[in-house]
Parts: structure tokens; sequence; C-alpha cells
């Protein structure tokens, strides 16, 4: 699933409160740039019709909307479809470029590494 960045926005912002109004999304943005309530209603309407969030009748005419989509389920498609469209599927290309940009020393790169076996065993202990 594809969103733009206003409707990953206004995503975030069910994931944190769970379900909202569209008042409720609207109190929870910076004044500075915050959109109107009729563009939060489109953005909501839009990611109803590709499956991210639903509604419930609320008080009065209004509704109640809640994501239908985890934030980890979508946070993971979108970092593997990252890692695809820019490191060839390679995570080692991956860790050596953000390791390159980020001037880590050789020390935090064995903590690194450290850190990523233990999990890995740890995880294949669960299994």
């Amino acid at each position: 699933m594809e969103l733009t960045k206003a409707e990953e926005q206004i995503l975030h912002y069910l994931w944190k409160l769970e379900e909202a109004t569209v008042q409720d999304i609207l109190s929870c943005m910076d004044d500075a740039g915050k959109p109107s309530r009729t563009t939060v209603s489109t953005i909501i309407r839009i990611l109803e019709n590709k499956g991210a969030v639903s509604h419930k009748p609320g008080t009065g005419r209004g509704y109640i909307y809640y994501p239908l989509v985890k934030k980890e389920e979508y946070s993971r498609k979108q970092l593997f479809g990252f890692i695809s469209r820019y490191f060839d599927n390679s995570f080692s290309s991956l860790a050596s470029f953000f390791a390159k940009e980020s001037n880590m020393t050789a020390e935090e790169l064995d903590v690194l590494l450290e850190e990523t076996r233990r999990k890995l065993k740890n995880e294949k202990g669960k299994e």
C-alpha cells in the first residue's frame, strides 16, 4: 500500500490515538501548517478507500476513525520496500551506507554486530 506523506501523517495520529474523530486529529496537530477540517476528512476518506482506515458512528453526525493497518506491519513493508529500491535487497549495503554516512567508529560497528548476533540467537532459541 503506497501512501502520500499527508496520508501517512494522518495514519500516524490514528496509531497514536487508536481511534479518533477528525477534530481529535486536528487537535493533535501543530497550528503551523495545520490543514483544514475538510482536508483531513478527505485524506481519511482516501485512507478508507485504500483499506488503511475504517470508521464507526460517533456522537452526532461525526464518525470515529481507527486504523486497520498495524504500525509495525506498515513500517516493515515500507522498510523492506526502501531496501529493495535503494539497496538491491542487500542489508549489508544498507548497513555499510549508514555506517559510512554516520561516521560510525569500528567499536560502534562491533557493538551493533554483537547486538544483532545476540538478537538472532535469541530469536532462533524461541523457535
